[in-house]
């Protein structure tokens, strides 16, 4: 295997803890081919619980960025991406002192904050891609405290939850965010999440984008790491609240702004995108309806 030099690509916004945790588990990588190097670019949203201090001084190789909290995932993803670019931060040795360019990487690997990686996921992710070519997409699937696969790549117009093989690489159409490796080749042809989806849909537009331009991707065999902390709020499928207040929520920047997802549907599901367009919509609507009337 060629040198390997990974442009890791963070996020975090007041979770001192579980990133800390995630970039921890990140310096504890085992078994990877001799001579890898990573610079970890990580941009912080306005956060006010102490995260970017606290991360400067247990992991002074990182780079961080802190940007103001009104900047969503997909955009900070994307300052992220510009940072390795830039050539600031990062490139020395595994868990090393920063220092040298990062233009030079060979991949970048996204990774949520809130993802602890299992000791053998990095290798376990470029050895797939190894074996799968330069032009591979390689997710890393993803599970809860029970076992449970919460995070994976997606299959069909459903986005249907891909399952991770135990010993062979499995064939999936788009993937979430979490765990994503993008060799140097892939990111040439397809480029970063696009800007349009400012915090959701970025990272399935992105796999749609790519299987478009003739790019496969894999689950990697086994799972990457396990997802830590509590579940993400219910937002509009909390229970009792009424329907304008759960279409307000469900039309958010947090869940389905109207534009990015009828830009979605339009670029990846038609002749269906108007039909898809209004369905979550709808459910939203109907499922809040129900909830009063049993309330």
């Amino acid at each position: 295997m060629h040198s390997v030099h990974l442009a890791v690509l963070m996020t975090s916004h007041d979770r001192r803890a579980r990133t800390l945790s995630a970039l921890r588990a990140l310096e504890e990588q085992r078994g990877l081919p001799a001579g890898t190097t990573f610079g970890v670019h990580l941009v912080d949203t306005g956060s006010t619980d102490g995260t970017p201090e606290a991360v400067r001084l247990r992991h002074p190789a990182v780079e961080v960025m802190s940007v103001g909290a009104d900047v969503p995932h997909n955009q900070a993803l994307r300052v992220a991406s510009r940072n390795s670019r830039s050539g600031g931060g990062g490139g020395g040795p595994l868990g090393g002192a920063p220092g040298g360019p990062t233009h030079s990487w060979t991949h970048q690997l996204w990774l949520d904050d809130r993802v602890e990686l299992f000791p053998d996921a990095l290798a376990n992710l470029l050895r797939t891609a190894a074996a799968a070519g330069t032009g591979t997409v390689v997710v890393g699937a993803v599970r809860n405290a029970y076992g449970d696969t919460v995070y994976s790549g997606r299959r069909g117009r459903s986005l249907v939850l891909v399952e991770p093989g135990e010993h062979r690489p499995e064939p999936c159409d788009t993937y979430d965010g979490r765990v994503v490796l993008v060799p140097r080749a892939v990111y040439d042809l397809v480029g970063d999440p696009d800007k349009v989806f400012r915090h959701r849909m970025g990272d399935y537009d992105h796999g749609c984008r790519a299987r478009r331009a003739g790019v496969t991707a894999f689950v990697a065999p086994g799972h990457a790491g396990e997802c830590v902390g509590g579940p993400d709020a219910p937002g509009s499928r909390e229970p009792g609240i009424g329907v304008r207040e759960a279409l307000r929520r469900v039309t958010s920047v947090q869940e389905l702004p109207l534009h990015p997802w009828w830009v979605y549907c339009l670029r990846h599901t038609w002749p269906w995108a108007p039909y898809l367009m209004l369905s979550p919509y709808a459910r939203t609507a109907a499922r809040a309806t129900l909830g009063r009337r049993r309330g």
